[in-house]
């Protein structure tokens, strides 16, 4: 077997990362927002509708409507500058802490044997056993606390696939990716090269940047159409349904909700497949239910497609934080390892 992992927001809210409601909040304290009351009313909007993704698509489409626009270029550029600084502000936090590893409180006593098993049940040594790390998140807390490692460096060899290194005068030395600006390099398929860890970032990063400077990212609506605009993500959204469709994958998933529906249709066609997940959410199993509108306020109940997905793919799931499964929880941390066994 294969074994592959894919984070969504959930997982960095691990270390204090924000999800969309909380990115909601945010934004609603962002100077930005508060001098404009269109911008301000446009959230509130969408506040249970989609929250501030589907507010920046309403946007990026009434400004793209030609004479009839509805937004301006500064409310659309105030908007997405209130994101990046949202981005900004999550990243400097992330760099700041050096807690990736979750271990238990160091006051109590060990046996010898308890600290070698102990320290194969770190986030540390887990990330390590996947040959890729996909991840719909566009912040730096992998680059920040676990890419920076020298054992890290040494154990994995990670690489971002179909980047260079922006050479920046500015920036510190060293060898950190959070402290560097990347750009595309080419357009060529996205290859994973054996006995290294890829980190394939599918929505782009805070950090990277467009020869023409915009920021390789993507946020709000048609994030399908809007992935075709950069060549690399489009690489390595072929590159992620490759990998999964490959028999014998297995795919861990940390925190994603399953609302992307490009994302979605892949993951459908590799469990048609073979591929077979393991979820990690606070609302667990229940989580495709959940997002089913039908099962809500007593409807008439119609199965989604992403419930039949579920029942066929998911194999296994836990609805604790990252914390305690890496903390003090054993029996929960040998649930999720008896996956590696599957």
């Amino acid at each position: 077997m294969r074994y592959y992992l894919l984070t969504g927001a959930g997982f960095s809210a691990n270390w204090g990362g924000w999800v969309a409601s909380e990115a909601f909040e945010y934004l609603l304290g962002c100077p930005e927002i508060l001098a404009d009351d269109r911008l301000r009313d446009l959230l509130w909007d969408y506040q249970l509708k989609g929250g501030f993704e589907d507010a920046l698509a309403e946007l990026q489409t009434g400004h793209s409507a030609g004479f009839a626009q509805q937004w301006s270029d500064k409310q659309l550029i105030n908007f997405q500058n209130a994101v990046g600084r949202m981005f900004d502000d999550m990243n400097r936090s992330f760099k700041g802490r050096a807690d990736l590893e979750f271990l238990q409180p160091p006051n109590l006593t060990y046996t010898t044997v308890e600290r070698s098993q102990m320290a194969e049940r770190t986030v540390r040594r887990f990330l390590q056993r996947f040959p890729v790390i996909f991840t719909l998140n566009q912040d730096l807390l992998l680059e920040h606390l676990y890419f920076s490692k020298p054992e890290v460096r040494t154990a994995v060899r990670p690489e971002l696939p179909g980047l260079q290194r922006i050479a920046e005068a500015s920036a510190p030395p060293g060898e950190s990716w959070a402290d560097s600006s990347w750009r595309p390099n080419g357009n060529q398929p996205t290859v994973f090269r054996e006995g290294n860890q890829a980190y394939v970032k599918l929505h782009g990063s805070s950090n990277w940047y467009a020869e023409d400077g915009r920021l390789v990212l993507i946020i709000g609506g048609s994030k399908q159409q809007a992935i075709g605009t950069f060549p690399i993500l489009g690489s390595y959204l072929r590159a992620f349904e490759d990998t999964l469709t490959t028999p014998g994958s297995r795919l861990f998933v940390i925190g994603y909700g399953f609302r992307d529906v490009h994302v979605n249709e892949v993951l459908d066609r590799a469990i048609a497949k073979g591929l077979r997940l393991f979820v990690i959410d606070p609302k667990g199993a229940e989580l495709a239910f959940e997002l089913n509108e039908t099962r809500k306020n007593r409807l008439i109940t119609v199965p989604t497609p992403l419930e039949a997905m579920w029942r066929q793919g998911v194999i296994g799931g836990s609805r604790r934080r990252l914390s305690e499964i890496f903390g003090v929880d054993h029996t929960e941390y040998n649930k999720i390892a008896r996956f590696f066994d599957s």
